[in-house]
């Protein structure tokens, strides 16, 4: 079997942390660029959302779920939890919240409206949340307010014993939800940093030129005997030597005899 030799690639952290400084310009630039982006993006584009929530309780000391009694302690919150869940599996079921459309007036399907509901928990008790999401606010209260009338005498059908009552009803949302203008501007700014960040890595760390004299020697170990002056720039108080060449060309290549003179 011939030996394969492995190529080692060595990066110089420094030498990039050199460059990110040298363009820090570009970054910030791209920065700004993103993060404005993002922002009229999310202003012009993005509807904003709004949330109505109610609360409900769940009081059930002794139920009967499928023939089988539970006994739940008000002191296990776990337990209580565990119940919380049963009743959010109920609240999307299909024929609950077709239950719901018809209750809200909504000329919404099923899948639209579960996209929009959210439940969960309060902090591991027996009081469960239940948010409405939509762009129409009296829609959000109005959906979220069907739910209350409509939920309790769902489980009561389903679950034998429940109790479920009303903690507080959905008001009318006065502020938006969503979304962040805040946060997808600096989602934005945070991603033209990475972008611009990694396009000079990328660039120096594939950069052939050599542009350091120190390069050769700690790289190389190879002595540096002679410099090549840069002569792109003119000398101060008079023109050197190449400066003067630079001049007639551009003289006699635009047929200037006016050139051809100073040349």
């Amino acid at each position: 079997m011939k030996n394969k030799k492995e190529e080692v690639v060595e990066i110089d952290v420094v030498k990039l942390l050199r460059a990110l400084l040298r363009d820090i310009w570009a970054i910030i630039l791209a920065a700004v660029i993103f993060g404005g982006a993002f922002f009229s993006y999310t202003y012009f584009l993005i509807a904003p959302t709004y949330k109505a929530s109610a609360l409900l309780y769940v009081n059930n000391n002794n139920i009967s779920l499928s023939g089988q009694d539970i006994s739940i302690s008000t002191s296990s919150l776990s337990a209580a939890q565990e119940l919380v869940n049963t009743y959010i599996v109920i609240l999307q079921a299909r024929t609950t919240l077709t239950e719901v459309i018809d209750e809200a007036g909504l000329d919404r399907s099923y899948g639209e409206v579960k996209d929009m509901i959210d439940a969960a928990p309060v902090n591991s008790t027996e009081i469960f949340e239940i948010e409405v999401t939509s762009t129409d606010p009296d829609e959000a209260e109005r959906i979220a307010n069907a739910i209350t009338t409509v939920l309790p005498k769902r489980i009561s059908e389903v679950v034998d014993g429940s109790s479920v009552r009303i903690v507080d009803y959905a008001v009318k949302p006065s502020t938006r939800s969503g979304p962040s203008y805040t946060k997808n501007t600096v989602l934005g700014m945070l991603a033209g940093m990475v972008v611009s960040g990694l396009v000079i890595v990328i660039r120096e760390m594939y950069d052939v030129y050599i542009r350091e004299e120190e390069y050769l020697s700690e790289t190389y170990g190879i002595p540096v005997l002679a410099a090549i002056p840069d002569t792109s720039q003119r000398s101060s108080g008079s023109y050197s030597k190449y400066s003067y060449k630079s001049s007639y060309y551009y003289g006699t290549s635009y047929g200037s005899e006016e050139g051809k003179k100073n040349g």
